[in-house]
């Protein structure tokens, strides 16, 4: 029985130990990376109203939100979901949509232009 009680102990303690890891490795991408000084204020508005609200994003914002890299969107989204603002969001759904916005946006920045 005694066995059984330290065994929980270790898995609590590796669980927690593993989210304040992932926490500190966002804030280590972001701080590495420059991530939160590649955008304007008013596309990072846009970027989070389309992943964790809803709208849409322009394609000047995307423009911004592909210079700033899928490593930069992605630690950004995630520190985002780590705050407890946040708690009551689903990250299922809030991952989802921010892959979506990414797609999206890479897609309309790979593709060629129209001719006139």
């Amino acid at each position: 029985m005694a066995s059984l009680n330290v065994y929980s102990v270790l898995v609590v303690l590796f669980l927690t130990c593993g989210a304040v890891m992932a926490m500190k490795e966002n804030y280590q991408i972001i701080k590495e990376n420059n991530c939160e000084t590649k955008m304007g204020l008013p596309c990072v508005l846009e970027a989070f109203t389309s992943i964790f609200n809803t709208g849409s994003i322009s394609n000047m914002c995307c423009g911004e939100l592909v210079v700033l890299g899928k490593v930069c969107h992605s630690a950004l989204v995630k520190r985002t979901l780590e705050n407890p603002v946040f708690k009551d969001l689903n990250p299922v759904t809030i991952i989802a949509k921010s892959i979506q916005t990414w797609n999206n946006c890479l897609a309309l920045i790979d593709s060629p232009s129209p001719s006139a």
